[in-house]
């Protein structure tokens, strides 16, 4: 049966009105002032507005180039937000993960470009979800399980390892997902084997980055570490193998040909460890710890 031309012609205008509406959604309807008066707000939401209205327009900033856009003011209102546990509904909550868990893969493979910043800010924002996750859980299993998952192979995956920009700011991908690593980790829900895939996953990119990071990237990852070896399941056994595999990788960095590949694992997996002994000298003392602390010093004494 035939649609008459009134009929198409009213599909066509349903059609091209919900595409205005979609568009309307991802494009900002407010300019720099208006979130600057959030911050200066306390972030409190403005009179008529509505949290998880605004928090759309919110997240297309994550990526962008400004930094006051994207780091003053975007993700310090989302930590706000996400904070007050009843700010932002459960399924909005839960939709602007699966957006930013979807922005991890956003242009992955890029390097130099602006890109990265999306990626980024997006792990940086799912570690507040991650930390309210842990507080009062909203996620669901499935959907818990699904984001440690990215998480651990984005780590591994993001080629962009820039820190500090004198234009852009900070960009600071391993530190940011090493925050939502860390974030994770405080979950009841996270498995033994997600444990022993977090510390192969900061183990592997320590070993791959090309150069020494120098913006504290590894006291990050420590902290990591730190959050995994902190939890009364973890098995201790694990940990002593992953320390191992990583004094092991530099066995003979010595005997052979250094080439700054090798000189920047060396240096990375060094400044880990040192970050890695303090942090555990600041945990409340036990044998446990003391018993990591020791073994991750011998490796030290030894290098």
């Amino acid at each position: 049966m035939r649609c008459s031309n009134a009929a198409r012609t009213a599909a066509l205008c349903a059609l091209l009105c919900a595409g205005l509406v979609n568009a309307q959604r991802v494009q900002p309807n407010h300019d720099k002032t208006f979130w600057r008066g959030i911050a200066k707000n306390h972030y409190d939401v403005p009179s008529g507005e509505s949290a998880a209205e605004l928090s759309q327009e919110l997240s297309q900033l994550l990526g962008s180039p400004d930094p006051e856009l994207r780091d003053d003011l975007a993700y310090s209102i989302f930590a706000y937000w996400i904070g007050r546990l009843s700010l932002l509904p459960q399924e909005r909550l839960v939709a602007l993960t699966d957006e930013w868990r979807g922005n991890l893969k956003s242009g992955l493979g890029e390097t130099g470009t602006d890109s990265v910043l999306k990626r980024s800010f997006s792990a940086l924002c799912l570690s507040l979800m991650a930390e309210r996750e842990a507080q009062q859980p909203f996620l669901g299993e499935s959907e818990y399980h699904a984001l440690v998952a990215d998480a651990v192979a984005y780590l591994q995956a993001e080629h962009d390892l820039r820190g500090y920009d004198a234009k852009l700011g900070w960009i600071h991908a391993t530190a940011h997902t090493a925050d939502l690593l860390q974030a994770l980790a405080r979950s009841q829900l996270l498995s033994r084997n997600e444990q022993t895939a977090i510390l192969s996953a900061i183990a592997a990119r320590l070993s791959s980055s090309p150069d020494v990071y120098t913006q504290g990237e590894q006291d990050r990852l420590a902290q990591a570490v730190i959050a995994v070896i902190r939890r009364p399941d973890f098995d201790t056994h694990s940990f002593e193998i992953w320390l191992g595999a990583v004094r092991d990788e530099d066995k003979n960095v010595w005997d052979n040909p250094l080439t700054p590949e090798i000189l920047a694992r060396y240096q990375n997996h060094t400044y880990m460890l040192q970050a890695l002994a303090i942090r555990l000298a600041l945990e409340p003392e036990s044998a446990r710890t003391s018993e990591y602390q020791k073994q991750v010093l011998a490796i030290l004494r030894a290098r």
